[in-house]
């Protein structure tokens, strides 16, 4: 029965460190494109060097409610 009982504990400590050692394991890192980089940078120069402001709309005003109409 001892022995039956050190067997379930070493397993469950074997499983254990295994959960541990999976979930503090680092994700792959992601290589983004060449292109998807190219584009951000065009994008990035656009925004920055563009001395122009673009407006700002007011905030919409809520709708009224007009009354139900009864025939």
């Amino acid at each position: 029965m001892i022995r039956f009982f050190t067997i379930v504990a070493i397993a469950a400590v074997l499983a254990t460190i295994a959960a541990i050692s999976q979930g503090a394991a680092a994700p792959p890192v992601a290589t983004p494109s060449p292109g998807y980089d190219a584009r951000l940078q065009e994008q990035h120069k656009a925004q920055s060097s563009s001395g122009a402001v673009v407006p700002v709309a007011p905030p919409a005003q809520p709708r009224k409610r007009h009354a139900k109409r009864t025939h």
